[in-house]
């Protein structure tokens, strides 16, 4: 009782002395890494902003910057899993070139000697075999790391250049097009979003979500007596989040169909429209939808199953994790199969926005991958890394393209600034983790 006492005037004494803002931080519990992130990704909204004229911060341009990010973030999000891991996969976007061209192929050739063409199950069916090409090919990178012992560079260094030799031999180098109706639909556009009416439902029921969750994370930690956040704390979080979510519908639902796809709309439901024009928001955009979907099954995995803590106890120590009974080459086997799906559900994403399959498709997406989540906090030296933060770091690796574009920057000097920025982010983990130890 007395051990208890005393201790609780100690923890007061210690809080005392820190200023107001890192008081904030012990009682919010936020992530200085990821505020640090956030805040470079506001300075470079609004520097591209000012740069541009204001054309970035335009809810045309952020809607597609959402569109744009879908397939690197969900991507990212395996990354954080084999980079935490201690491995790298240098291949995923020559899997995403590969896997695309299969769906393309498997939508455009096969089924409709099948099932005919504009077969409902058609999309279905193509997206079920990306999925699982996507899965074999990640098994197979898998098997050679974890039970061959050949390191992760050289196997994906390797499935860099074969699956992309692939997917040129698969049409011998032509590019497959158009696209399966309802396939198209994952890849966004006017008619790949759910409109201003269930884009405001998603957002109510995404803040009902962040309380019900926030709510019971303070119960849970009341159950098993740990430290509780104070209730400012608990609403700020609530109230800082429910904003931001409800911010990006009202984005999303500024953004309007263009007036050529409004008239043609018009004309095939028999509307007459008004003197100033028809508003018709696009709201949020599918694949924006099922990258927010991934992330937070991701997040789930990485925190709240007996998987994603192998993942991290072997990324912390794979000789203790091993030695603790982890059957690790298992378990890495799964996080290469996992990568693959990822992989595959990029590439449908990709292949939808573009309505075709090409055999250039996922050129490079390995280095913004990659990128995405080491910006994001992942720590090339294992062990460290979430999935929120590789999604916001696929965001600012978006956001850099696209502002550059904006600018008129030629793609050389584009892919210069992009590889200056990997090296600089994993020169600021280097300096964390040695202010840490």
């Amino acid at each position: 009782m007395s051990e208890a006492t005393s201790q609780a005037p100690a923890d007061s004494a210690r809080e005392s002395t820190l200023g107001p803002f890192a008081r904030f931080l012990k009682a919010t519990e936020l992530d200085t890494r990821m505020l640090g992130m956030i805040g470079a990704l506001i300075i470079i909204w609004i520097g591209f902003d000012i740069l541009s004229g204001g054309l970035f911060l335009t809810p045309r341009n952020l809607w597609n910057l959402s569109v744009q990010s879908a397939s690197v973030a969900i991507m990212s999000t395996g990354m954080v899993l084999v980079i935490v891991t201690r491995n790298i996969d240098l291949s995923v976007g020559s899997i995403l070139g590969f896997v695309g061209m299969v769906m393309g192929v498997t939508q455009t050739a096969f089924l409709p000697g099948i099932l005919g063409f504009g077969h409902p199950a058609t999309w279905i069916l193509a997206l079920g075999v990306g999925l699982l090409t996507g899965l074999l090919i990640g098994g197979l990178h898998g098997y050679i790391i974890a039970y061959l012992k050949v390191p992760a560079f050289i196997v994906t260094l390797g499935g860099l250049l074969v699956w992309r030799g692939a997917a040129w031999w698969v049409t011998s180098g032509r590019t497959v097009a158009p696209m399966d109706q309802t396939f198209r639909l994952m890849g966004g556009g006017p008619q790949g979003a759910i409109g201003s009416t269930w884009s405001w439902i998603v957002g109510i029921l995404a803040c009902a979500a962040l309380v019900l969750l926030l709510v019971a994370g303070r119960n849970q930690r009341r159950r098993f007596k740990f430290p509780l956040r104070p209730i400012w704390a608990e609403a700020f979080l609530a109230s800082v989040g429910c904003a931001i979510i409800l911010a990006a519908v009202a984005v999303a639902n500024s953004y309007p169909w263009p007036s050529g796809i409004v008239r043609r709309y018009a004309q095939e439901n028999n509307i007459t429209l008004p003197e100033g024009g028809l508003f018709i928001a696009h709201g949020i955009a599918i694949p924006v939808l099922i990258a927010v979907g991934v992330g937070v099954v991701m997040t789930f995995i990485a925190t709240r199953t007996r998987f994603g803590r192998y993942v991290f106890a072997i990324g912390g120590n794979p000789e203790a994790a091993e030695l603790a009974g982890i059957n690790t080459r298992w378990v890495l086997m799964k996080i290469f199969m996992l990568m693959g799906v990822l992989a595959a559900i990029g590439a449908a994403i990709s292949t939808a926005r573009l309505n075709a399959a090409t055999n250039a498709q996922g050129t490079l997406d390995e280095l913004l991958v990659i990128a995405a989540a080491v910006i994001g906090g992942t720590s090339l030296s294992g062990g460290v890394g979430t999935i929120a933060g590789a999604m916001i770091g696929a965001i600012l690796m978006q956001s850099l393209a696209s502002g550059m574009i904006l600018l008129g920057v030629d793609t050389p000097l584009q892919n210069i600034v992009v590889g200056v920025v990997l090296v600089i982010a994993v020169w600021l983990d280097t300096v964390y983790r040695s202010r840490l130890q």
